[in-house]
């Protein structure tokens, strides 16, 4: 660990750790949330951050247990003034809690900064960008879509889902939700301060966990990669789908508007009007199994967006959740306390050469800053290990998902078998009213050969 090689600090040093936040601590997120003040943090719940039994550094959560945690669905509702959106609300039901409550894109973002202040060592996933002028409906949809992943994500989350934040925010219907949520975070503190075995978090690692950091790092970098460029390939399929389905509609109204041509056949092709006319109202007719292809090749798209490319983006917010995790890991805590060690290095240098210039208040108030700058270092050294216990956790929450591969390429095959099947029910069924177009009055016409039947020499 980074503060190996450090001397011993006094004992007191170590009494005083977890309750010194020094201003190297790591920063909070949010202009309007401050940091609650030492002497006013309210003990927590005693209810709550209990140690569990066995190693609590092991987490035996599945896939099922995860996903049955909520399930929270996010639908807009747009309020419109004159002819311009003035604002968007979103209904956010969930089934846990049996509440639908409204939230603006502005409580989510205060109830993510709160996430961030209460669990700044956990996967919070990120919120989707705030547009500020010319929000189209396909950004609109983007968002909303955006929104009800990070809210299931949150909601499924073992220590998030336990806190009163989230209940507030998912169950909260009366005004100003935003002063609400800040008002249940004041002078708590975050899940170090609260949690009972923070201070003995790296009783708990194993031996090599920087090694496995380092690993499952690279490992979840390589899994990302791999599930964007899956999710690429998925929203081009479910985009030809829909592209799909336009054609045929469009091919389906061209052959009816065709079919409704009235314009007069000239009168050297007086011989041919019987075929025509037959021919036009044979075309109008297929429009109608034109409009059901196009239909059905709509829902497959959809479908295959909802079930499919909505499931790799999950899962893909979650993994860059886990990156944006590391992230903080290595340029919050670890950093910061790599600086408390080089103030105390350097603070260690001026007692110094305070003691050998015989300026004893000099060295008096050097004693003072030098037992706050240890008693600021083991806080940092323990939120280190403490950053490093709960980055092990989410690890293993991270592999708990992965099985959500098979569900998605079970929604991936389903729909194309239900799809090809639907479609080609209405192809078959289309086929015989062909036949119609090639009847003339002497049977001139005669229908093309399937292709399984071969080509013809000719």
């Amino acid at each position: 660990m980074t503060g190996g090689a450090m001397d011993p600090l006094p004992a007191a040093a170590v009494t005083a750790a977890a309750e010194v936040e020094a201003d190297e601590e790591a920063d909070l997120p949010a202009a309007g949330l401050p940091p609650p003040p030492a002497s006013e943090r309210r003990d927590p719940d005693p209810g709550r951050m209990q140690v569990p039994p066995g190693n609590p550094l092991l987490l035996s959560h599945t896939l099922q247990e995860l996903l049955a945690r909520d399930s929270v669905q996010v639908e807009l509702i747009p309020e419109k003034k004159g002819l311009f959106l003035k604002h968007v609300e979103y209904e956010v039901s969930s089934q846990r809690f049996r509440a639908s409550v409204y939230r603006r894109y502005n409580d989510f973002v205060v109830f993510h900064a709160l996430l961030l202040q209460k669990f700044p060592y956990r996967m919070v996933p990120a919120l989707p960008p705030k547009r500020m002028l010319g929000a189209d409906r396909e950004f609109i949809e983007a968002r909303r879509r955006a929104l009800k992943r990070f809210i299931n994500l949150v909601a499924r989350h073992p220590p998030f889902s336990e806190d009163e934040v989230l209940r507030l925010f998912l169950s909260f219907s009366g005004p100003d939700v935003q002063s609400k949520l800040k008002e249940s975070a004041q002078c708590v503190g975050d899940e170090f301060l609260n949690c009972k075995l923070a201070t003995r978090a790296k009783d708990f690692l194993p031996a090599d966990i920087q090694t496995q950091f380092a690993v499952s790092r690279e490992l979840i970098r390589s899994l990302y990669n791999s599930f964007y460029k899956l999710r690429d390939r998925a929203e081009r399929m479910a985009a030809r789908a829909i592209d799909n389905a336009a054609d045929l509609l469009i091919f389906g109204k061209e052959l009816s508007a065709l079919g409704s041509d009235t314009t007069p056949l000239p009168s050297w092709a007086a011989l041919s009007s019987s075929t025509w006319g037959s021919l036009k109202q044979a075309l109008k007719g297929l429009s109608v199994e034109f409009a059901v292809l196009a239909d059905k090749a709509a829902q497959q798209g959809k479908q295959e967006e909802d079930a499919v490319v909505e499931k790799l983006n999950l899962f893909l917010d979650l993994l860059q959740s886990y990156k944006d995790l590391c992230e903080r890991h290595e340029k919050g805590v670890l950093h910061k306390h790599q600086r408390a060690l080089h103030k105390y290095s350097l603070m260690k240098r001026q007692m110094s050469a305070a003691a050998h210039s015989h300026a004893p208040e000099s060295v008096e108030q050097l004693e003072s800053r030098i037992m706050e700058q240890e008693n600021a270092i083991q806080t940092m050294e323990l939120r280190n290990h403490f950053s490093l216990f709960c980055l092990h956790q989410e690890t293993q929450l991270v592999h708990a998902y992965l099985p959500l591969t098979s569900h998605i390429l079970g929604a991936f095959v389903s729909s194309q078998i239900q799809g090809h099947k639907e479609m080609s029910k209405v192809w078959n069924d289309l086929k015989p009213k062909l036949h119609c177009l090639f009847a003339g009055p002497a049977s001139a016409l005669t229908p093309p050969r399937s292709p399984r039947d071969g080509l013809s020499a000719h």
